[in-house]
């Protein structure tokens, strides 16, 4: 697990050059991926980019405290009653109004059955959303649900306008999507790039940073490249290979956010032979040498982890990553009626931290308890949609996070619960064990539940966790740019010197 000779040369021929000066009212940010849409509601990949077009109810300040958005306060009525008053004379850059209607039009298309919102799980626990004046809502849970002020501050909840989204449809809308944040786009070529204007008219105040574009550079060193040329000023997806030599680089700064970024994990379809034995499921967790990938291909940029939620979530259990057992894992699969392994598809995206590496690896660690894994690394844009419609191989690297709410839920139900979206795990006990903990007040109690499904995770290995990566960043010096515990990119608040 060495870095390829041609990046070291690339690195060298890097290092000798340097960031030249940029327009103060420009910047460019460099991402590993394009965004395929731009429907807040659907999202089927990160919500870095629509963060900055659309608001939400409640915003989440640098400490991710909770602070008023869209709504100006919120409280509970009862056990199953939220009361939100919404900020007065705030319009949708195309000028209509941000009304409680907007926000009854916002959240009912994503909880319409007929949708087929991918982002619905986040959400499933709201029952309806009353109106109850022009600038007041009452949201009713199907049980009493402690996250709900949570909920309103993150993907689906963005509120979008109900005329323009009702006029030019769906499809059209999530190309060419109107909102009232801080930005709005004023070009979207997928697989190009994505430019943002700033919205003079934004009820904080109009941008620091008159026009932002996205571009995206899946090669790493490209990224970096274009960094050290001044082509753009802000890495999102440092290669964590290049981190090393860049730190001393002048005119660089690097970010580094512990733990802040997703939990990569190996979904398994559980209804599928032989994934629907447990022993074959905990020989394939048995046979992988977590250590090796973080230390060796993530350059100590991640750690292993033997569950989905963080260390900043609400409800955190932390359960080690089982260590490789090459042995056992071989006795678990005769056991299984599998003495000589079998063959199983494979797939990875190039999405995450030197994951297609990663992935050659766990191929290399599962030949050797008999499983030959036939790998695939399709593109992004085609994975998210295999992965949305459930048409991925039986085994998958995908990777999720609960920066919605840093809280565990958010990092186990969407991925863990019978019929959601991207599940792909059926399991009773399981899905008592989430329901009940959706629905549970006392913090106490609802904590112990969160971790009993984590622990009961360690043990059946429905989905098989690998490491929790670190967020890296660089940009130009003239850039104020902090990561975040959220993982967010809020234009809003960077500056260029």
């Amino acid at each position: 697990m060495r870095t390829p000779a041609f990046k070291l040369a690339s690195l060298a021929l890097l290092l000798g050059l340097t960031t030249p000066a940029v327009f103060a009212s420009e910047l460019v940010i460099a991402q590993t991926t394009s965004a395929t849409a731009m429907d807040p509601g659907f999202l089927k990949e990160s919500a870095t980019l629509v963060d900055n077009l659309f608001d939400t109810l409640v915003l989440r300040d640098a400490n991710m405290q909770l602070q008023p958005g869209l709504a100006t306060s919120w409280k509970s009525l009862d056990d199953t009653t939220w009361e939100f008053t919404l900020r007065q004379s705030v319009k949708f850059s195309d000028g209509e109004p941000v009304n409680a209607q907007a926000v009854k039009f916002s959240i009912d298309r994503i909880l319409d059955p007929a949708n087929h919102a991918p982002t619905i799980s986040y959400i499933r626990t709201i029952k309806s959303v009353e109106v109850t004046g022009d600038y007041q809502v009452k949201i009713h849970t199907s049980g009493p649900d402690p996250l709900l002020p949570t909920r309103m501050s993150r993907y689906p909840t963005y509120i979008v306008p109900p005329a323009y989204v009702t006029k030019v449809g769906a499809a059209e809308f999530a190309r060419k999507p109107v909102g009232s944040g801080a930005y709005t786009l004023q070009t979207f070529i997928p697989d190009e790039k994505v430019v943002m204007q700033a919205n003079p008219d934004y009820w904080r105040g109009k941008p620091a940073i008159d026009t932002v574009t996205w571009r995206p550079i899946p090669e790493a060193t490209a990224r970096i490249t274009a960094l050290l040329t001044g082509e753009v000023q802000l890495v999102d997806g440092v290669p964590a290979d290049l981190v090393p030599a860049l730190k001393n680089k002048p005119g660089v700064h690097l970010e580094q956010v512990k733990n802040g970024g997703l939990t990569i994990y190996l979904g398994l379809k559980n209804d599928q032979k032989p994934l629907n034995d447990v022993r074959v499921r905990q020989a394939l967790s048995l046979a992988l040498n977590r250590t090796a990938y973080t230390r060796d291909l993530l350059h100590g940029f991640g750690t292993p982890t033997g569950t989905m939620a963080g260390p900043k979530d609400f409800g955190y259990d932390a359960i080690p990553a089982p260590a490789q057992d090459v042995a056992k894992a071989k006795s678990l699969l005769a056991e299984a009626g599998y003495p000589q392994g079998f063959t199983l598809k494979f797939q990875a995206p190039r999405r995450y931290i030197a994951s297609a590496d990663v992935a050659q690896a766990i191929v290399q660690d599962l030949a050797a308890i008999g499983v030959k894994a036939e790998l695939e690394v399709p593109e992004w844009s085609v994975y998210t949609q295999q992965v949305a419609a459930q048409k991925q191989a039986p085994l998958y690297m995908l990777a999720w996070g609960s920066t919605q709410t840093l809280d565990a839920d958010a990092a186990l139900y969407p991925i863990l619960h019978s019929g959601e979206p991207y599940s792909t795990v059926n399991s009773p006990e399981l899905d008592a064990l989430l329901n009940s903990s959706r629905t549970t007040v006392d913090p106490a109690k609802r904590e112990k539940i969160l971790q009993q499904i984590q622990q009961v995770v360690a043990v059946q290995q429905p989905l098989i966790p690998l490491y929790k990566e670190d967020s890296l960043y660089a940009s130009a010096d003239n850039v104020t740019f902090k990561g975040r515990a959220d993982s967010r990119i809020p234009l809003f608040d960077l500056r260029l010197k």
